[in-house]
Order: structure tokens, then C-alpha cells, then sequence
């Protein structure tokens, strides 16, 4: 009797005891903590460096006592600078303002007639609006704006030497593409077509009497790369 009481009480406490186990809280480990994802946009400010090649067209037209000409040269080189812009985007379109200045080799002497002419142009620069696509990471873009450039010309005949130096101020435009290859970091490439407009030197002493009217444009390609700040909002990841 003893023992059908015993073996009874144990089976009690055996189903007592899985159906409290069961009644008790599941714990599970907390998941791990990963850093939010930041969310692309060309939205901000941003700063960065070009290097390209420029070549102009020189076109002048030389007024003497004695006859008129005209001739075009073609001045040519190097440049290469620093710019700085902002960028809004609205769903896929982006609008933006930028400003660049540049150092540039751009030169070429050229002699025609009893006259050599020389014409440089150590600084140029701009402030351009920007519009473009963007593809997700890629941006399409059209720019244009206010140009200036600085020139030197000289001019030497056999009765002597005139220099001239001043500053333009014309216009830009051209496009590109550009390539965010992180979040902040992008790289570029573009073209830009600048007219600077017309000038003329009185060259009194490499031909006496006379004076040359000039107009100044400028082709070139451009490659370049730029860091935006971030300004963008964050995703929490899971």
C-alpha cells in the first residue's frame, strides 16, 4: 500500500513539474548590435581637386595705318585647380552651384607677318549652376555659368616690344559624369566650352599706330574627384 502511494506521489510531482517548466519564459540572447547604414544622396557640401587640358582659339584682328589683317592661333596646355560646390537632390534630379579656380600653362607664340604675338593665361576660374540625373551612384550633369580668365599678351616687331596684361570675364557650359565611388568620395570627368569675349592692345611700340582687337574661347576636358560632407540620415539595421 506504501509503496502504490509512493510510486503515485512520484508520478504527481514528475507531470507537476513538466507543466511548470512549460509555463516558464522563453529568454532568447538580445541580437547584435550592428552601426546604422547611411543612406546615399548627393545632398551637401562638398570639396575637391581637377586636372585637364585646355586649347583655345585665339582670333585677332590687327589694325595699322597701312592695311588690316586677321589671323587665329591656337594657345594650348595644362591646367588644374580646386573647386568647392553644394548639391541638392529631389528624387532623382539634382540641382547644385559650384565655384573653381585654376592655375593653367595655357600659351602659344605665334609669328605672323613682321609681328610675333604671345599670348598666356596663368589663372582662370568660374561660378557655374549644376542640373543633373542621377542613377543611383551615378550623376549626369549640365553646367554653366560666369567665366573669368586672366591674359598676357605681347606683341614684338622691329621697332620693339608692348606686354599687356588684364582680366576677362565671359561665360561657361558644358557636362559630364560623375561617379560617387563611397558615400563621401566621387571622381568626375567633364567638358566645358568658355568664351571670353573680345579686347583690344594698342601696340605702340611693335607697330606704331596700330592696334589689335582679340577674342579668346577655350575648349578643355577635365578629370577630377571631390569629398562631401555628410548630411545624410541614417537607417537602423537589424
Amino acid at each position: 500500500m506504501i509503496r502504490r502511494f509512493l510510486l503515485s506521489a512520484t508520478a504527481l510531482m514528475a507531470v507537476a513539474g513538466s507543466s511548470l517548466a512549460a509555463d516558464l519564459p522563453y529568454r532568447q540572447a538580445p541580437p547584435a548590435y550592428a552601426p546604422p547604414l547611411p543612406i546615399f544622396t548627393w545632398t551637401g557640401v562638398y570639396i575637391g581637386g581637377q586636372i585637364g587640358y585646355a586649347w583655345g582659339g585665339d582670333s585677332y584682328t590687327v589694325y595699322s595705318p597701312v592695311a588690316v589683317f586677321s589671323d587665329r592661333f591656337g594657345p594650348n596646355g595644362v591646367i588644374g585647380g580646386a573647386h568647392l560646390g553644394y548639391n541638392a537632390q529631389f528624387n532623382q534630379f539634382v540641382v547644385g552651384l559650384e565655384g573653381d579656380i585654376e592655375g593653367t600653362g595655357v600659351n602659344k607664340t605665334y609669328a605672323s607677318g613682321f609681328i610675333t604675338y604671345g599670348t598666356r593665361s596663368p589663372v582662370q576660374g568660374s561660378v557655374r549652376a549644376r542640373a543633373g540625373l542621377a542613377l543611383d551612384r551615378a550623376l549626369i550633369y549640365v553646367t554653366g555659368g560666369g567665366a573669368f580668365a586672366g591674359f598676357t599678351n605681347t606683341y614684338s616687331g622691329v621697332t620693339g616690344t608692348d606686354s599687356f596684361s588684364k582680366t576677362r570675364a565671359g561665360w561657361t557650359v558644358g557636362g559630364g559624369i560623375e561617379f560617387a565611388v563611397t558615400n563621401n568620395w566621387s571622381i568626375r570627368a567633364e567638358y566645358r566650352y568658355a568664351d571670353f569675349g573680345t579686347f583690344q592692345d594698342y601696340i605702340a611700340r611693335s607697330s606704331i599706330g596700330s592696334y589689335v582687337r582679340h577674342r579668346e574661347t577655350e575648349n578643355a576636358v577635365r578629370a577630377g574627384f571631390s569629398y562631401k560632407f555628410d548630411t545624410a540620415p541614417s537607417v537602423a539595421r537589424y
